[in-house]
């Protein structure tokens, strides 16, 4: 499958901004399932100070800005080709060792209910837990857009009963480290059946399993990542995989506008119908 992206993020501010730095992971990079086939950044109202490849392989830019700045506009876009894996990665690779994944982080900290929803698991083996749990949880945190922010816990999302996908993928990280299982965020896109137009990127699990290596589960939509996912970045959780982060010094008030738009390439469709 062909997929065309684009992803336009906006910041604006009621006063100039003094300095802002900003890190950008907005670059997907050719693995298992995916290849690049055109990809660009385009970043107006800043600069582009400097571009490396980040301790979990994520490409990764900063930009800042400084003086008289109002806005900052910045859009990543192209085209990747992806392949339906039934959302096996594969073997461990890069530069951060795979004991690394089990270590708990504020967002990921298991609490009393996850562990009660790690003792209600049943399956033969890992594998059939870990789609059980995909499960479990899609069916106890209902998706409610603008319930839970970038601070919410796995623990708060499990109680709260509803969020967004970062919550599924945290809850879903914070059990299957509590059976010690390597488990690892991952932010990218997702093409929707019902539109083309988005507000927010995506956001899934993976897990590293005997026999299989690193493995998806996206609770969200209880399905494992196939052609229509597009991989961005990887982390402990999501401060390590976020889309554009960063500081800024000032007391400027700032609005954020997001635009996506994941759609099959006119070529692939016509040729699949």
């Amino acid at each position: 499958m062909r997929l065309k992206i684009t992803h336009t993020t906006e910041y604006r501010y009621d006063d100039p901004v003094q300095y802002s730095l900003q890190r950008l992971r907005l670059c997907p990079l050719d693995g298992p399932g995916q290849k690049v086939l055109s990809w660009n950044i385009a970043v107006d109202g800043a600069t582009v100070e400097a571009g490396f490849n980040d301790q979990f392989g994520n490409h990764t830019h900063l930009v800042s800005t400084e003086g008289n700045s109002h806005s900052v506009h910045i859009v990543a876009s192209g085209e990747i080709e992806t392949e339906d894996r039934a959302g096996v990665f594969g073997p461990h690779q890069g530069y951060v060792p795979l004991w690394l994944y089990l270590r708990e982080t504020p967002l990921t900290k298991p609490g009393k209910l996850t562990r009660e929803l790690v003792r209600s698991l049943t399956g033969d083996n890992e594998l059939a837990k870990m789609h059980d749990l995909m499960g479990k949880l899609n069916a106890q945190i209902a998706y409610e857009p603008g319930t839970t922010g970038t601070e919410t816990t796995a623990e708060q999302a499990l109680e709260a009963g509803r969020g967004v996908c970062q919550d599924h993928a945290h809850a879903f990280i914070a059990a299957a480290r509590s059976m010690s299982l390597p488990a690892r965020y991952v932010s990218g896109y997702l093409l929707m059946d019902d539109r083309v137009e988005q507000v927010a990127t995506h956001a899934w699990a993976e897990v590293h399993l005997p026999g299989l290596g690193w493995v998806g589960f996206d609770a969200a939509n209880k399905h494992c990542p196939d052609a229509r996912y597009v991989r961005i970045a990887t982390g402990l959780s999501y401060p390590d995989a976020a889309p554009v982060s960063g500081m800024r010094i000032g007391i400027a008030g700032e609005d954020l506008t997001v635009k996506l738009v994941v759609e099959q390439t006119q070529s692939q469709s016509q040729s699949q119908s």
